[in-house]
């Protein structure tokens, strides 16, 4: 059985700007090397937003655990909370943004695996 804490890793900040701590990554962790996602737990401080950026061949999905935001994906916008999950095709500018006075928390859930590679960031 394998269980990974947050508790017991250190959030990091990564080319977006977010602070992030990879949870499972078939590249990182032996034990889910099958894997064809990866998945981190991420946070946005009040005030602060990550920077656009592009994912060019995956998709991701943003499931929001705690806090507020306001969710940009190419033209779009709208504000998201705890519950919710949000959509992202692969190619799409985006970006989110803390909206609130607590931590905004979401997972981040990348298909096929998250890869330096894959993501740049863009104006």
């Amino acid at each position: 059985m394998l269980i990974r804490d947050i508790a017991n890793h250190t959030h990091e900040r990564v080319i977006d700007r977010s602070l992030l701590i990879e949870l499972l990554h078939p590249d990182k962790v032996p034990e889910v090397s099958g894997l064809s996602c990866s998945i981190a737990h991420a946070v946005v401080r009040p005030g602060e937003s990550t920077l656009p950026h592009v994912l060019k061949r995956s998709t991701e999905l943003y499931y929001i655990l705690s806090g507020r935001g306001e969710m940009q994906i190419g033209d779009e916008s709208a504000p998201v909370h705890p519950g919710q999950i949000v959509y992202i095709p692969p190619g799409a500018r985006q970006f989110i943004r803390n909206t609130g006075t607590a931590d905004l928390v979401f997972l981040c859930i990348v298909d096929p695996k998250w890869q330096a590679d894959d993501e740049r960031i863009v104006p």
